[in-house]
């Protein structure tokens, strides 16, 4: 009587791997803007570590922190600089900003001078940034919606205007918060920045390559170097 038939492979050999889909991750700079006290910090840790700290001590310098996220067949890699709202680091924003994909300018839907602010920074990078950039305008705080100063219709109607991506979110519920991201993904011209980096042969100063970086996920701190890491998985 013959041998029933096996699937093991004959001594010495091993069976061919599965083939496994690849896709290198699209790096894609991405800078946050906005007053004080919005909520800039927060908002990028909901997405990032899907995390709220109540009592976030305001942010000196820089933060920098990473997160990907896939979009159909592609992965976009966010390199994120969430920039000091204080004043006194204001002139130091350009150094964030330059070569950005994409830019989040937060206000404090409770606070009608930030979104004045906001828009000064909106005009700012309108001037001075990448003139392809995509910026989202987004009105934080929306748990506080008792409490709101800002009516979204003018926001909304500002952002219209401008050109502007627009949400509310709350970093604090997370409502919102990653479809902030995802939008902005959908709207980077992906196979322009290919194709431009393929040109080149290196992409514009990101990550590590950006001034004060100081590793993957961690403060920019001007007066003292922290490397505070965060852990950045799937997002979408």
């Amino acid at each position: 009587m013959s041998a029933p038939p096996t699937n093991e492979s004959a001594p010495g050999t091993a069976p061919a791997p599965a083939p496994v889909p690849s896709a290198k991750p699209v790096q894609v700079k991405l800078v946050l803007l906005g007053e004080a006290a919005v909520g800039k910090s927060s908002l990028v840790l909901r997405f990032v570590n899907n995390e709220f700290q109540e009592n976030k001590e305001p942010t000196i310098g820089a933060a920098f922190l990473t997160q990907k996220c896939r979009l159909e067949d592609k992965i976009i890699k966010f390199e994120i600089w969430d920039t000091a709202g204080q004043e006194r680091f204001a002139s130091l924003a350009p150094m964030y900003y330059r070569n950005a994909q994409a830019a989040v300018v937060a206000y404090d839907i409770t606070k009608q001078a930030s979104l004045e602010k906001a828009k000064s920074w909106v005009k700012e990078l309108q001037r001075q940034a990448n003139p392809n950039i995509i910026i989202a305008l987004v009105g934080n705080k929306l748990d506080l919606e008792a409490e709101r100063t800002v009516p979204t219709e003018e926001a909304q109607a500002y952002a219209s205007e401008q050109g502007l991506l627009f949400t509310e979110a709350s970093a604090k519920s997370g409502e919102f918060v990653m479809e902030v991201f995802t939008e902005i993904a959908k709207k980077i011209p992906l196979e322009h920045l290919l194709a431009s980096r393929s040109r080149t042969g290196a992409g514009p100063a990101t990550g590590a390559g950006a001034p004060g970086a100081g590793g993957a996920n961690g403060r920019v701190d001007l007066n003292q170097s922290s490397g505070s890491a965060a852990t950045a998985g799937g997002c979408c």
